[in-house]
């Protein structure tokens, strides 16, 4: 009788598996996983399911169907199901949002579905809990007897997971399912994927989904086209492009510009010390003083050892009216470095070079000691400078948009390659992180020496050239049917 019974419900509450909201059927690599899960629920396997989905390819939706399909398929038992996301807000809320506009849509749950609790949605005796997997959240107690579910696993710390959120499963050997996106070999859901493939390998069952945008983009040609659009403003290589859509696994840490990204960075043009009458240039200062690699948010330790203040001085360049992105080129064409200088020298030397190049823009260094500098430069060039404050998570994401502005193809050094830029190029260090925050730090590690010479090694060159990087945060188009003139987006930029 019970099978019969599931076997009826099964036909009845396909609407909710194959139908979305709008009568929108699943894509085929939609419906291969979602069979697949509520298979191993119904059948009772216990399988543990790895499905890493490129961004915006309808990883959520299914969640929603299956959720969905199983709440109504299991009404008239006592079933529990778990979903935990990274965090509550907004990962869980959306989460919910999600569920509730299918329930609402289908047939047979839109007048039976209850909310209670504030996190817990039922049909009949099928209910569902969202709870948050952020490292300070507190859930130890509740029981995923049918599914229990992981969303952005990668985000999700392993000690989390095995300590306080695994256990809910282990009485019942419910189905587990790690939803994400790939990120690094570190993370749950890495290590969560390795697993299934070994468990496939043993018994042949399918138990894994690693999908890439050229697949998606095969079944929905307009998601290939935001695809491209991405790749030509971040690059194929670019460590977010490669993670978000192609599933690709990076590093943890390593070297921040390895061979092939350096290489990007080569440009035949010329070093020049002297303006050219019509272009557009701008400067960024990394100040003396800082030791901007062990900042924390609130904290600021000062490194003796980094007592260069450097000047980078970029021509800007628009590319043709009609590339996908209307976003500058930034070319080197000079640099400066003091060492040793006071401020006050300091000050009085850049308002003589900015009265000689007029800079569009001045980027500025304005933490801890270059806070002073930086005030001063206000106070005498206004709006035209640009102050910048460092902290752990505005060094990350400054690192991660000068690398999207490298592999883009929009950084361009002079020849021959400046020999001090490129040795801190080549000993700069990247670590990410755990968690959802994408935190990454960078920096030459303190007391680095050139293995040739015996030199230390510092960073302020790069922070220097990093910090063009923000200008990509500019408006530089006005709308898809307006065309923009080089000359007014340079001439915005002074204001």
């Amino acid at each position: 009788m019970i099978d019969d019974y599931f076997q009826l419900l099964q036909v009845l509450t396909n609407v909710s598996l194959f139908t979305a909201i709008g009568n929108m059927r699943l894509r085929p690599y939609q419906l291969e996983v979602a069979s697949s899960i509520t298979t191993s629920i119904i059948c009772r396997m216990g399988l543990s399911f790895v499905i890493i989905f490129p961004r915006q390819s309808g990883k959520n939706v299914i969640q929603a169907q299956i959720e969905a399909y199983l709440l109504a398929l299991y009404q008239y038992t006592c079933s529990e199901m778990v979903k935990v996301s990274p965090t509550w807000k907004p990962q869980s809320l959306n989460a919910m949002r999600r569920l509730e506009r299918v329930i609402k849509h289908n047939l047979i749950t839109r007048d039976r579905w209850t909310k209670h609790s504030g996190y817990i949605y039922q049909v009949g005796g099928c209910m569902i809990h969202f709870l948050s997997g952020a490292p300070v959240s507190s859930i130890v107690g509740a029981t995923a007897s049918l599914l229990l579910e992981c969303d952005e696993a990668q985000d999700v710390q392993i000690s989390k997971w095995d300590k306080e959120i695994a256990p809910m499963a282990a009485s019942t050997n419910a189905t587990r399912v790690f939803w994400g996106t790939a990120w690094t070999s570190r993370t749950l859901l890495a290590r969560e994927l390795r697993a299934a493939r070994l468990a496939e390998q043993q018994d042949g069952i399918r138990r894994t989904w690693v999908l890439t945008a050229d697949e998606v983009g095969a079944e929905v040609p307009a998601y290939k086209k935001f695809v491209d659009e991405q790749i030509a403003r971040l690059g194929r290589n670019n460590p977010l492009v490669r993670t978000q859509y192609f599933s690709e696994e990076i590093d943890a840490e390593g070297g921040m510009f390895p061979l092939g990204r350096r290489m990007l960075m080569m440009s035949d043009h010329k070093r020049t010390d002297n303006p050219t009458p019509g272009v557009a240039y701008v400067f960024t200062i990394d100040v003396a003083g800082q030791d901007e690699g062990a900042i924390q948010d609130l904290m600021q330790l000062s490194n003796p050892k980094r007592d260069s203040t450097v000047l980078t001085i970029f021509e800007i360049e628009i590319p043709p009216i009609g590339e996908i992105q209307i976003k500058p080129i930034y070319k080197v064409i000079s640099r400066v470095s003091w060492q040793g200088v006071k401020h006050v020298s300091l000050y009085t030397t850049i308002i003589a070079m900015a009265n000689a190049w007029h800079p569009v823009k001045v980027i500025i260094d304005a933490t801890g000691v270059g806070a002073g500098l930086s005030g001063f430069l206000v106070d005498k060039l206004g709006s035209l400078v640009l102050p910048f404050e460092f902290s752990q998570v505005s060094k990350s994401d400054l690192g991660w948009s000068f690398i999207s502005v490298i592999e883009s193809g929009r950084y361009k050094e002079y020849s021959p390659f400046d020999a001090e830029m490129q040795r801190q190029l080549e000993y700069c260090q990247y670590s990410i992180l755990d968690g959802p925050g994408k935190i990454m730090r960078w920096a030459v590690p303190d007391g680095t020496r050139d293995v040739a010479t015996g030199d230390l090694v510092h960073d302020d060159y790069v922070l220097s050239a990093a910090l063009i990087s923000l200008l990509d945060q500019e408006t530089w188009g006005v709308g898809d049917s307006q065309v923009v003139q080089q000359k007014d987006i340079l001439e915005e930029l002074k204001f």
